[in-house]
């Protein structure tokens, strides 16, 4: 036996009650409301409409009728109790009510135990859940989707943090706890909770002393959930208070568009409220509900208007009478067993025996989860974990005189939207962040520009904001002599980025480090996290153990860790003029001028004089031939087509080849060559040399964390010319620092390059606390200054990018391998290959013509022709001289067309 069931039998042992049965012909259903408030008056109207109307067709319950007993809680757990153990003692068959979720959570532990249904249209704190309370049924949104619909609102507009104030009781808690859950999806949060006492408890001191804090604090997005007595007192002193002037934003939950609704609020609060957003729940216009408005005035005798609560009243009040009729018309019937963990108290004062199991109960609470019905609220049907089909809210906002002006809807299927969410049901459900909108928001202030949302905090001064004190490598920022002025690159950006900030940033530069040597930059970040700097503006890496703590604005330059080792001049020597290739290059390009030179002739010979002649001269025009394509086209004129695209081919591979060569002489006749022969970070890592790095970055710890280089090795350098000391001195191999120190470092020293590529990537930012939101606007301020190129402007202004004295900044002075070529010399050798076999087709076409008797297996005379006879034929034929050929194949046509000439 839980605590709250200590509760009920000390309420009832003070509160005991006879027990009496009400008549056979009636249906008797309970609701416990504080009447005095405005949705107790709307909702004891509605549901007293509603048995009317019920009982007006005595067809609907067989003949029997509702008889609705009220019970007023006057704001108290106490006397809603009281009220609940009465209902139980009269064989009520359903109770609507409590109005609030604290007296839910108490009297669903009684409704269990007796299996009466509790249905509740206020009541909707999120944790009331069915599998702990099956027998409490939430009849309208609960605050759940009430909290997600407010989440969905602070994520359109582009917002990160908000402030909630909430009274402090089960709905409040749990509610505002919802609210945080659905924020953390959308990367936001509460960044502060400002609690207030429940009704009636909360003073006019007590909600100053809270909102004091708010206004005090960054975010000026404010989310109020509370009932309307506190609610309507909060704007009040709010107004006083200047909070609701341009710059905030506040939203409150449904408590606001239904007091407004339904009730005339004075002067002076409606124009405290002007500009908050509300919501309310959505209910479609429907023949139905237009007629129960119409009726209102005449039910409500004018004294209060209608709001959406009268509408879940009056629709709660029918889902019971068509649970009860199904109930009959499956033949049941109302009865009541005793309950036996009671038995032992029978006779005893507190009368505890007349508390019965309502016997029907269980098919009742059936019947109303399987309700389908379209009443003056819309269609009503549970899903199945008993939350109501399709909820959807109305955003509202407050404008002049306290009238409501709707802006958009929100529902679960699509979000954000301005067309009725009924209307997209049909269509395929669509939350992209492009389909979410909303019509034009006036805000508080009479404006419709969208407020930040934040502010800096009214309990602090300008920013203090940590700058390192360099002693090298002062341009990118530094401290002149004496003024305790900052200046260089990195401050003249972040300067530029604060004057495209549409609000003022006030700062102060405190400088870090004891001037001797360069700070360290891990001690420096981590002083914003301990709350000494508000940011760090300076030469400061983004690295990843960093924005594990940190925000880091958009990196306004790149950089990344480079080696730099010394150069050299390469001493000339007598065979220079063969290192722009490797041998093999030399090799094969000597073999396709042979091979080039050799098909030309193949071509060439039979046409060509200059191709003819002795074979000691031929082995001479080849071989002049062949290398003479090298400087130029050769001597010797090409006849043949063939000879001529062979010829062309080669030419365009020879310019490539010797235009090549010149560029890469040139490179190694002119400039340095490296001291050692280390290429890059990765021959660091197998030697055993000493390596610079500059003290205070993060070269250090990345070298000895992630590429396991021994911290014996790493020797600290403060300055550029600490560096160029201990590279020329030798006291260290190389030198690991970042590309924009290095760069204004071979400016500034000859003699020193670059080798290998960046190994890391990443570059410079300003560093802001986490969730801040001057992180986001100075990202977008960056931005804006690199595309409208006033970034590059400042980075000329401050940095050298020329290499000192015209230097590579790499080594680019390697010999040329074959596989810089290979697809030329492929191309030339398909073509000889391409050629020589047309040739040979040809040839051997024409060879048939002149000596048709050779294609013969055998002569006239029965001699068998032997291929021996048949080659040397034809290579005597390829050999002759093409006029020769002719004329003999003249000859023999005219011998053939006239015998008497032979």
């Amino acid at each position: 036996m839980n605590l709250n069931w200590f509760v009920l039998l000390f309420i009832c042992f003070i509160g005991q009650s006879s027990g009496q049965q009400r008549q056979t012909d009636e249906v008797n259903i309970g609701a416990i409301f504080s009447f005095g408030t405005t949705n107790g008056k709307v909702a004891r109207i509605a549901m007293e409409a509603a048995v009317q109307a019920v009982n007006s067709d005595p067809s609907l319950l067989g003949g029997r009728k509702l008889a609705l007993t009220l019970h007023d809680s006057n704001f108290s757990g106490f006397l809603g109790i009281i009220g609940a153990l009465q209902f139980m003692e009269t064989d009520t068959v359903a109770v609507i009510g409590p109005q609030s979720s604290v007296m839910a959570h108490v009297l669903s532990h009684l409704v269990n135990e007796l299996h009466v249904p509790l249905l509740s249209f206020t009541a909707l704190d999120p944790t009331l859940s069915p599998l702990q309370y099956p027998y409490f049924i939430q009849t309208a949104p609960n605050d759940l989707l009430l909290m997600t619909a407010i989440a969905d609102m602070i994520s359109y507009f582009q917002y990160r943090e908000v402030v909630a104030i909430f009274s402090d009781d089960d709905q409040g808690r749990n509610s505002i706890t919802a609210l945080g859950d659905k924020l953390d999806e959308r990367r936001c949060k509460i960044s502060y909770k400002a609690i207030l006492p429940p009704e009636p408890m909360s003073t006019r001191d007590l909600i100053m002393a809270e909102l004091a804090k708010v206004k005090s604090m960054e975010s000026r997005v404010i989310v109020l959930h509370t009932l309307s007595i506190t609610g309507l007192k909060v704007f009040e002193i709010a107004q006083e208070l200047g909070m609701m002037t341009s710059g905030y934003v506040w939203i409150a939950t449904s408590w606001l568009s239904s007091t407004l609704d339904s009730t005339s609020v004075p002067p002076k609060v409606a124009s405290s409220i002007q500009g908050v957003l509300t919501l309310r729940s959505h209910t479609p216009d429907s023949p139905k509900k237009r007629a129960f408005q119409s009726r209102w005035n005449k039910l409500s005798n004018g004294s209060i208007a209608l709001n959406v609560y009268g509408l879940y009243a009056y629709d709660t009040v029918w889902m019971i009478a068509y649970a009860v009729k199904e109930f009959f018309n499956h033949g049941g019937k109302i009865t009541y067993s005793n309950d036996s963990n009671l038995n032992s108290f029978a006779g005893e004062a507190m009368n505890l025996a007349a508390l019965s199991i309502f016997d029907g109960g269980e098919q009742l609470l059936s019947n109303i989860l399987k309700t389908n019905m379209t009443g003056v609220s819309g269609p009503i049907a549970f899903n199945p974990d008993r939350s109501m089909l399709r909820p959807s809210f109305d955003i509202l906002n407050v404008v002049g005189k306290g009238l409501l002006r709707q802006i958009g809807y929100w529902c679960n299927y699509s979000g954000l939207s301005v067309v009725p969410p009924e209307s997209l049901y049909a269509k395929p459900a669509n939350r992209s962040s492009s389909t979410q909108r909303l019509h034009q928001v006036i805000w508080p202030g009479k404006t419709t520009k969208r407020p930040r949302g934040w502010v800096f905090p009214d309990n602090g001064g300008p920013l203090t904001i940590g700058v390192p004190r360099r002693v090298g490598y002062k341009a990118f920022v530094s401290e002149e002599e004496g003024t305790g002025v900052v200046r260089g690159y990195c401050i003249d950006v972040f300067l530029a980025a604060l004057k495209c900030l549409s609000y003022p940033v006030p700062h102060k530069f405190i400088l870090f480090g004891d001037g001797h040597k360069n700070p360290s930059y891990s001690q420096l970040v981590n002083m914003i996290t301990a709350d000494v700097f508000d940011a760090a503006v300076g030469d400061i890496t983004i690295v990843t153990n960093r924005t594990k703590v940190l925000d880091f604005t958009q990196p306004y330059i790149e950089s990344g860790l480079v080696v730099v080792v010394p150069v050299k001049k390469m001493r000339s020597i007598a065979w220079a003029f063969l290192r722009p290739f490797t041998p093999l290059t030399w090799g094969v390009i000597a073999a396709f001028c042979l091979v080039v030179g050799t098909v030309v002739w193949i071509l060439e010979h039979k046409f060509n004089d200059e191709f003819r002649g002795p074979p000691r001269k031929q082995v001479v025009t080849i071989l002049w031939f062949s290398f003479s394509t090298i400087f130029g086209a050769p001597r010797e004129d090409t006849v043949s087509t063939l000879g001529r695209i062979v010829l062309l081919i080669w030419l365009f591979v020879m310019l490539i080849v010797t235009s090549s060569y010149t560029a890469s002489l040139t490179s190694f006749l002119t400039v340095q060559q490296l001291s050692s022969s280390i290429q890059g970070i990765e021959s660091l890592v197998t030697r055993n040399d000493a390596i610079g790095y500059q003290v205070g970055s993060f070269a250090e710890n990345y070298l000895f964390e992630e590429v396991n280089i021994a911290k014996s090795r790493l020797v600290p350098l403060g300055s550029p010319e600490e560096y160029a000391d201990a590279l020329e001195q030798g006291r260290v191999a190389a030198v690991v620092d970042e590309r924009p120190y290095v760069d204004e470092f071979l400016a500034t020293y000859c003699g020193f390059q670059k080798v290998g590529p960046e190994f890391t990537r990443s570059g410079w930012g300003f560093a802001f606390p986490r969730d801040s939101p001057l992180a986001v606007d100075m990202s977008t301020a960056i931005l804006q200054l690199s595309e409208n190129g006033e970034l590059e402007k400042i980075r000329k202004k401050w940095l050298n990018r020329k290499v000192c004295g015209g230097q590579s900044s790499a080594v680019d002075s390697e010999q040329l391998q074959l596989t810089s070529f290979w697809g030329l010399f492929l191309i030339c050798g398909v073509t000889c290959c391409f050629a020589l076999l047309v040739y040979f087709c040809v040839m051997l076409c024409q060879f048939k013509r002149h000596f048709p008797e050779l294609t013969r297996r055998c002569t006239s005379t029965g001699t068998r022709i032997s291929h021996s006879v048949r080659l040397k034929k034809f290579i005597s034929f390829v050999d002759e001289k093409a006029e020769i050929s002719a004329n003999r194949l003249k000859r023999k046509r005219m011998e053939i067309e006239n015998p008497s000439i032979s």
